[in-house]
């Protein structure tokens, strides 16, 4: 399992003070959510009390949480960074506190992007001289830059996604709905390591052309291809997320041509992927495949998302981006084929940027998988 005392390094948060500096930030409040769970480790309860990592551009981080809360801050993996961390009573504004603590040369804040707005509103009623922004074009060019530390825990959570997918065919046949068959499969989700469910799609015949119809009372009729899209957080944080389609019994002609095509244009983009190319060239290696042989106007959404603590994050592989890729950058790729109505087909894997190429995390067969 991925070590903690890995994932979460003191530099991290040194690291964001320096990449605020960068955009013209003089501090960062972070607030429970996976911002925060990047730069110290502390998953945080969202309460409506206030916990807030405040990360001056210059000057030493603290961590300010209801008292009742402070415990459970100092046994987290933020008790190890050396970060003060401050407890406040019930009778204090803790928003006043952090206004005291940054003091008066403070004249620009990045709020993370995930900030609730009652939040928001107290810091600006706090703080009412001091201009909000966005803390995210700081933070997002940290986080999608993975660490050795990080790109495990991706692997870690692969490997339990796919073994999922592996078993997909024990719980999966005609007469079963879709809601039967997610129930299964979520049960198996948390059964192969994850400490949560994240999404579970079970899209049967028409609904396959939905891409994120989730499941519903539908049941499944023979010969109908099945869209079955899931994933998870592990323990450490991060996230899986893959897409493997299913036929029980014989697919229609029309389909398999289909997903000739899709699979056709998944693998050329998989292994296609170098550091420098951009989110735009590598969206465009699929797409322009699948318009080539008829199917342009049914690939619906981009070709992929970033993934780490949250299962969509940057970089996004999606025309229009001159996003350069970098090694240690993490996304999906996952081009769709949708004929409204029928059926539709996704084929997903996780890839991680290279020095070289690309490496991808899922390993299970992307072939149509027939069940009897």
């Amino acid at each position: 399992m991925a070590n903690d005392a890995n994932l979460f390094t003191p530099d991290r948060t040194a690291r964001a003070q320096a990449a605020a500096t960068s955009v013209g930030l003089d501090a960062l409040l972070v607030s429970p959510g996976p911002d925060l769970r990047y730069l110290t480790g502390y998953e945080a309860l969202p309460l409506e009390r206030l916990t807030c990592l405040v990360a001056p551009a210059a000057g030493d981080p603290f961590l300010v949480v209801p008292l009742l809360e402070k415990p459970a801050a100092e046994v987290s993996p933020v008790g190890d960074l050396g970060f003060e961390i401050i407890g406040w009573r019930e009778t204090e504004d803790p928003y006043e506190l952090i206004a005291k603590r940054l003091g008066s040369s403070v004249r620009r804040v990045g709020l993370d992007n995930h900030m609730w707005a009652e939040k928001v509103l107290a810091f600006r009623d706090a703080m009412p001289g001091v201009e909000q922004a966005l803390a995210g074009p700081a933070l997002a060019e940290l986080r999608m830059r993975k660490s050795a530390a990080e790109i495990a825990a991706l692997s870690e959570a692969a490997t339990a996604i796919d073994a999922v997918h592996l078993s997909v065919g024990e719980w999966l046949r005609p007469g079963r709905t879709e809601r039967e068959v997610g129930k299964d499969i979520a049960d198996a989700i948390l059964a192969a390591g994850h400490a949560t469910v994240d999404f579970v799609i079970v899209a049967s015949g028409p609904n396959g052309a939905s891409p994120h119809h989730e499941v519903s009372d539908r049941v499944i009729q023979a010969g109908e291809p099945v869209v079955v899209d899931i994933g998870g957080t592990m323990p450490s944080g991060y996230c899986s997320d893959s897409t493997r389609n299913y036929c029980v019994g014989e697919a229609p002609a029309e389909y398999l041509r289909l997903y000739g095509v899709l699979l056709a244009a998944q693998t050329a983009q998989c292994e296609s992927i170098v550091p420098g190319m951009t989110s735009e060239q590598l969206d465009a290696i699929g797409r322009d495949l699948i318009a080539g042989e008829g199917y342009g106007d049914r690939f619906i959404h981009r070709t992929g998302h970033g993934i780490g603590l949250e299962t969509h994050e940057e970089p996004y592989i999606v025309a229009g981006s001159q996003r350069v890729l970098e090694p240690g950058m993490a996304f999906s790729v996952e081009p769709g084929i949708y004929l409204e109505g029928q059926y539709g087909a996704r084929i997903e894997d996780i890839a991680v940027c290279t020095e070289t190429g690309g490496d991808r995390l899922n390993i299970t067969s992307r072939e149509l998988r027939v069940l009897a």
